[in-house]
């Protein structure tokens, strides 16, 4: 197995999410400080969940040779970081586009056309 693969992995999935980002205009270019402050704050929020689960013994870190082995605190490694940052990022993607397609969508002709 190759230490850091798992990390690799992620951030070459948050890459994707950015490109996609720039490309469609979804977040970052439209209100930078907005999507960064909302992405700090559900990433906080989660890692929030993440040391109460670590301290009342439900989350705990397995061996993997996929990680880095660098650990923020016990239990924690660094790419849960990561890992959080795609989830929000994923999720604010996906709400802002749903939100795009559903203002854009053609809406049917007031004469009963296609529908």
């Amino acid at each position: 197995m190759l230490p850091g693969a798992y990390l690799i992995a992620l951030l070459f999935s948050i890459g994707g999410l950015l490109t996609l980002d720039l490309r469609y205009s979804l977040a970052i270019r439209r209100s930078p400080i907005r999507t960064l402050g909302t992405l700090l704050v559900a990433v906080a929020l989660f890692l929030g969940w993440d040391l109460i689960g670590i301290g009342s013994g439900v989350f705990y870190e397995g061996p993997s040779g996929l990680l880095v082995g660098i650990d923020l605190l016990p239990n924690l490694p660094l790419e849960e970081v990561f890992f959080l940052l795609l989830m929000t990022y994923s999720v604010l993607l996906g709400y802002l586009a749903l939100e795009r397609w559903r203002l854009y969508r053609p809406t049917s002709s007031a004469d009963g056309g296609d529908q």
